[in-house]
């Protein structure tokens, strides 16, 4: 009895096995699903802004004007197992697995819930290479938010599911339309997972569609950003001016851009973050008064700022531990516990601004 228990036993093994041995399907393409984050329609699904269209940004703008930071795919599938492949453009050699790695939430007793993620080599070039982003999930039918690469050009990204699986476009659940634009802590830099800088945890807590518009090294209040901006009809508007100029280029620029924000978006709220607390400061006495000295000057333009418009808001993030352990991966981008911090901190006073103008 006992060698027929254990016969059983194998069989029913050997058949969980063999149940998970498929052909992943021919994949579809991303965009032919549901993209969220887009500011405008542009001739590669994948970029952010037409640099055709608009003009003015250097090499390296160009490059990250390419790249899909915060963009997402969302969709719905019934597959037990999720792969993505890829055909990349110019990518980052840099380490960070977010650089050129896809993140996978889905939805989970009413919550986006982290599930996988993976990532590609620096030199991939092999277009038939399918990545696994998760694996032996149940079979019941889940919606589910792919994000994609933060410093990856992507000419073609496909979403593989076994033979026989479902995938099908759904329809985003989020609202309204609030435009992020900033230095590298709003791009993501140094986030472990795509899906982790603090404007797309801001979206998955809120429910609020965001517009993700970081510059790494580059936010720095430049006429041609403007121009992009000028054009984004949104619901608000929050910005991170003050981490790249120093602070000659701050007094230059902050209140003729705030202006031309304000005319172009009439009764809409334009959110200012001062910058962040940049740890290096603990003990670097040169990154101390430069920075204290950015926030100073950041706090006097913004009282005249605040006075002149209604609808201009200055807010203080804050992605500090405040308790000697650090919060960053390199004393001066957030480490993902940091992005955290960050998007708790201004979560509420942003919401509390966007109920002023019915936004909820």
């Amino acid at each position: 009895m006992k060698k027929i228990l254990f016969a059983f036993v194998l069989l029913l093994v050997a058949a969980g096995v063999q149940a998970r041995d498929f052909t992943w399907n021919d994949g579809v393409e991303a965009s032919s699903l549901t993209l969220v984050g887009k500011a405008f329609e542009t001739p590669n699904p994948y970029d952010r802004i037409d640099t055709v269209r608009y003009k003015g940004f250097d090499k390296a703008e160009n490059t990250m004007c390419r790249q899909p930071a915060g963009l997402a795919v969302l969709f719905r599938t019934d597959a037990t197992d999720i792969g993505v492949s890829m055909v990349f453009g110019e990518r980052s050699s840099t380490s960070y697995r977010s650089y050129r790695g896809v993140d996978l939430y889905i939805m989970k007793d009413g919550r986006w819930t982290w599930a996988g993620m993976n990532d590609f080599p620096a030199d991939h070039n092999n277009p038939s290479l399918i990545q696994r982003v998760v694996k032996h999930m149940d079979g019941s039918m889940k919606e589910c938010m792919l994000y994609l690469p933060l410093r990856a050009e992507v000419f073609s990204c496909k979403i593989h599911v076994p033979q026989g699986a479902t995938i099908e476009a759904m329809e985003s659940p989020f609202r309204h339309k609030i435009v992020f634009h900033g230095s590298s802590f709003t791009h993501g830099v140094s986030c472990g997972r795509a899906g982790m800088s603090y404007p797309v945890q801001f979206m998955r807590r809120t429910g609020m569609q965001i517009i993700p518009l970081g510059f790494s090294g580059h936010c720095k209040m430049q006429p041609y950003f403007a121009d992009v901006l000028e054009d984004i009809e949104a619901d608000a508007y929050v910005f991170d001016p003050f981490s790249n100029p120093g602070i000659k280029t701050i007094k230059e620029r902050l209140l003729p851009f705030i202006d031309r924000m304000v005319t172009a978006h009439p009764g809409k709220p334009v959110i200012i973050q001062q910058t962040i607390y940049w740890e290096k400061e603990n003990f670097d006495t040169d990154a101390h008064a430069e920075f204290t000295g950015r926030r100073a000057v950041a706090d006097s333009l913004m009282k005249i700022a605040c006075k002149k418009y209604k609808d201009v808001y200055f807010i203080v993030p804050d992605a500090a531990l405040h308790n000697g352990e650090s919060s960053t991966a390199d004393g001066t981008h957030p480490n993902d516990n940091g992005y955290s911090l960050w998007e708790r901190s201004i979560e509420k006073p942003i919401l509390k601004i966007l109920r002023r103008y019915g936004v909820k």
